[in-house]
C-alpha cells in the first residue's frame, strides 16, 4: 500500500505525463496541418475562368420562310451542314480567329460547384446546294431560276437561293453550370497535379449571325443582324492539369429560334427558321484567382 505523500507524488507524476502526451499530440497535429496546407484545388469559389476552342456542329431540317415586296414562299425541311476549318493556325491567329468554328467562354464560380458564364458559340450554318424540297407559297419569275421541280417542289440552285451564317451563326449567350470534382472515382492521389472534372450547364440567348444570302437573283447580303433567340444545355468533361490549365470537352444541343434574318439589302426583306443543333466542342483554357 501506498503511504499518502506516496500516492500524491504518483498522482501529479500521472497527471505530468498525461499533460505531456496531450501536447505532444497537439504538437504533432499541428505539425501536420503546416506540412499538408490545403490544395488549391480543392475550393473554386472566387476563381475566374475562360476558355477557347473549336467545335462541329449538326443541324435538324427547318422550314425557311421568305416574305418581303411581291413576294411569300416557304421551304419546307431544308438540311443544312457545318463548314469545319480542320486543324489550322487560324484558330491561334488573332486577325482570322472568327474564320474556324470557335467557342470563347469568360466566368466566375459564385461557390465551389456553380459557375455564371458569358461567350460566343461562332458556329457556321451552310444550306445544303441542289437539293429537291416541298415549297408553299409564291415569288416572282417562277421557274426562271432552274429550280421547278413537279409535285410543287423546287431545286435549290445557286441561281434561286444561297443561304448561310457563315460568319457566322454567333451564339451570344450566358451559361450557368455546376461543376463536380470526380478525381476519387479514379483514385487520383494528388489533384493540383491532375484532377478530372464533370459540369454540366444551361444557357440562353442572342443570335447575332452575319448571314450570307442570294435569293431570287437579288445582289448578295452579307451582314451582322441580331435575328433571334436560343437556348442551350451541355455536359462535358474538364481535366485540369498543375491546378491552372485545363482541356475541356462538351457535349451541347440547342434550340434557335431566328425570326428576322436579312437576307437583301431592303429592310422590307426578310427570311425567318428555327432549329435544333448539336454540338461537339474540345476547348483549352485557364482557371484562377485576382
Amino acid at each position: 500500500m501506498l503511504s499518502e505523500k506516496q500516492s500524491t507524488h504518483f498522482n501529479i507524476f500521472i497527471l505530468k505525463k498525461v499533460f505531456l502526451l496531450a501536447l505532444f499530440c497537439s504538437l504533432h497535429s499541428f505539425s501536420q496541418e503546416v506540412a499538408t496546407p490545403e490544395k488549391y484545388t480543392a475550393h473554386n469559389k472566387g476563381k475566374f475562368f475562360v476558355y477557347w476552342g473549336g467545335n462541329r456542329e449538326s443541324y435538324s431540317k427547318s422550314d425557311i420562310r421568305f416574305q418581303g415586296n411581291g413576294y411569300d414562299f416557304t421551304l419546307q425541311d431544308v438540311a443544312a451542314h457545318d463548314k469545319p476549318k480542320g486543324y489550322h493556325l487560324d484558330y491561334l491567329n488573332p486577325a482570322r480567329m472568327t474564320i474556324p468554328q470557335t467557342n470563347l467562354r469568360i466566368g466566375y464560380f459564385i461557390n465551389d460547384h456553380y459557375n455564371i458564364a458569358i461567350g460566343v458559340d461562332h458556329m457556321k450554318y451552310v444550306m445544303s446546294q441542289n437539293r429537291a424540297v416541298d415549297y408553299t407559297g409564291t415569288y416572282p419569275n417562277q421557274g426562271s431560276y432552274g429550280e421547278m421541280l413537279p409535285n410543287d417542289q423546287v431545286l435549290l440552285t445557286e441561281d434561286f437561293l444561297t443561304f448561310e451564317h457563315t460568319d457566322g451563326l454567333n451564339y451570344v449567350h450566358t451559361e450557368f453550370s455546376r461543376v463536380d470534382d470526380i478525381s476519387k472515382w479514379v483514385k487520383l492521389p494528388n489533384t493540383d497535379k491532375f484532377q478530372i472534372n464533370l459540369t454540366e450547364g444551361i444557357g440562353a440567348g442572342l443570335l447575332y449571325p452575319k448571314t450570307n444570302a442570294k435569293l431570287l437573283g437579288n445582289t448578295r447580303h452579307d451582314d451582322f443582324h441580331v435575328s433571334g433567340y436560343g437556348v442551350s444545355a451541355k455536359v462535358g468533361l474538364n481535366f485540369t492539369f498543375f491546378k491552372y490549365f485545363f482541356i475541356q470537352t462538351e457535349l451541347k444541343g440547342g434550340y434557335i429560334n431566328m425570326n428576322d434574318i436579312r437576307t437583301t439589302s431592303s429592310s422590307s426583306d426578310k427570311a425567318s427558321q428555327e432549329f435544333f443543333f448539336f454540338q461537339r466542342i474540345i476547348a483549352f483554357g485557364g482557371i484562377f484567382r485576382i
